[in-house]
C-alpha cells in the first residue's frame, strides 16, 4: 500500500446545511443505496488476514469518505467496529480467526482516523464535530454491506472501545442486529470526576474561540501506540502483538494517529452521559472487561453490564484494554465466547 497522508475532508462550518448535529435522528438504512460495482477500491495492506480481502472507499451522507474491508464467508459476516486510532489491518488476525469458524468480516475506518477522511487540518489530531457523526459512518457501512450482498441486519456487531459507545448508540436508536460483543467499550472514562469536568469545561469554553481544536492537555500529535514502548504501554501484555501493531505503523505512517482534540473529548463526555440515561437494548450481548483497565472505566461497563437483560459478561483478570490483541489464552478465550454467541443467534434466527 502506497504512504500518503489521508486526506483532509473539505467539510462545512458548524451549522451550514448537511451538517448532522447531536439531537438530529441518524437512520441505518434498509435498502441498498448503490450496486457492489459502484464501490471504489481502496488500499489494503497483507495483515494475516485471508487473502479474499478488498477494502472499499465509502461515501457518508454529510460527503467525508471513509475506507470499509471486507472479506467474504460462508457463515454470515461479522461488522468489527474498531476503537479510537485504530484502523482496518489492525484486525486481521482477528478476521483470520473468524474465517476459520466460517465467518466473513466488515471492518470500517471511522472518519479521522485509518485511512478515511482527516477532520482536521492536523491530519494526527483524533477530531469529529460531534459523536452524532459516526451514526452516518456506520450508515454508510450498512449501504455497502447490502451492496456487497450481505444483509445489514443479520450481521452480528463485535465492537471495541470506542466502537463500542458508537454500537450502543445505534441500538438504543432501535438497530436490532441478532447479537453483538463488546470488548471493553467506551461507556465511561477512569479519571476521577473532578478531571472529567475540567476536560468538558475547556471544550464547552473553548469552542466560542475557535480553540477546541487543541489537542487534550496531556496529549500530543505523537501520542500513544506509535510512540509508546511496551513495557509502558497500556494496551496489551502480549509484546509480539505489541510488536506487530507498532509495524503496521512503520509500514503505513498514514494510519497513525495522535491525541484527541477537546471537541472529540467533549463529544465523547456528552455522549458516554447521555447513554448511561438509557435502558439497555434487547439484544443477545457478550460485554468483555479488562481487569487492568486504565483506558475506558470498569465501572461503566459493570453497570451496563448489570443492567443489560441476558448479557454475558467476562472479565479477564491482569488484562489490559485491547483485548483481542492480548495474550493467546485471553484472546482465545474471548473468540470461543464471541464466535458461540454469534453462531448460536445465527442458527436461532
Amino acid at each position: 500500500m502506497a504512504t500518503a497522508q489521508p486526506p483532509v475532508a473539505e467539510r462545512p462550518p458548524d451549522g451550514a446545511p448537511g451538517r448532522v448535529g447531536a439531537k438530529d435522528a441518524v437512520s441505518l438504512p434498509s435498502v441498498v443505496q448503490a450496486p457492489a460495482g459502484a464501490l471504489e477500491p481502496a488500499p489494503l495492506m497483507a495483515c494475516g488476514a485471508p487473502p479474499r480481502g478488498r477494502a472499499f472507499w465509502l461515501h457518508s451522507d454529510d460527503g467525508v469518505r471513509l475506507r470499509l474491508g471486507y472479506w467474504p464467508g460462508s457463515a454470515g459476516h461479522v461488522l468489527i467496529l474498531p476503537g479510537r486510532t485504530e484502523w482496518i489491518e489492525k484486525y486481521g488476525l482477528v478476521v483470520a480467526e473468524l474465517a476459520r469458524a466460517g465467518w466473513g468480516a466488515l471492518v470500517l475506518d471511522w472518519r479521522g482516523q485509518g485511512l478515511s477522511d482527516r477532520q482536521a487540518a492536523d491530519p494526527l489530531l483524533g477530531h469529529v464535530r460531534d459523536f452524532a457523526e459516526y451514526q452516518l459512518d456506520m450508515a454508510a457501512a450498512m449501504e455497502a454491506a447490502q451492496a456487497l450482498g450481505v444483509t445489514p441486519r443479520a450481521m452480528p456487531i463485535l465492537a471495541h472501545s470506542m466502537g463500542g459507545c458508537i454500537l450502543l448508540r445505534a441500538l438504543v436508536d432501535g438497530w436490532r442486529p441478532p447479537s453483538v460483543a463488546m470488548c471493553a467499550p467506551m461507556l465511561g472514562l477512569p479519571q476521577n470526576a473532578a478531571l472529567r469536568a475540567g476536560v468538558a469545561a475547556m471544550a464547552r469554553l473553548s469552542r466560542p474561540l475557535g480553540r477546541d481544536l487543541a489537542y487534550v492537555p496531556g496529549t500530543g500529535p505523537d501520542f500513544g501506540l506509535r510512540s509508546t514502548p511496551f513495557d509502558l504501554n497500556e494496551l496489551t501484555r502480549d509484546g509480539a502483538q505489541f510488536a506487530r501493531m507498532q509495524a503496521q505503523l512503520v509500514a503505513e505512517p498514514a494510519l497513525a494517529l495522535g491525541g484527541p482534540s477537546l471537541r472529540w473529548a467533549g463529544s465523547a463526555l456528552a455522549e458516554m452521559a447521555a447513554l448511561a440515561r438509557r435502558p439497555s437494548p434487547d439484544v443477545p450481548a457478550l460485554i468483555a472487561r479488562a481487569g487492568n483497565e486504565r483506558i475506558v472505566s470498569n465501572e461503566a461497563i459493570r453497570a451496563r453490564g448489570a443492567a443489560w437483560p441476558g448479557a454475558e459478561v467476562v472479565e479477564y483478570p491482569g488484562a489490559e484494554h485491547e483485548l483481542l490483541m492480548e495474550r493467546p489464552a485471553v484472546r482465545g478465550d474471548l473468540l470461543a465466547r464471541v464466535l458461540a454467541l454469534f453462531g448460536r443467534k445465527a442458527r436461532d434466527s
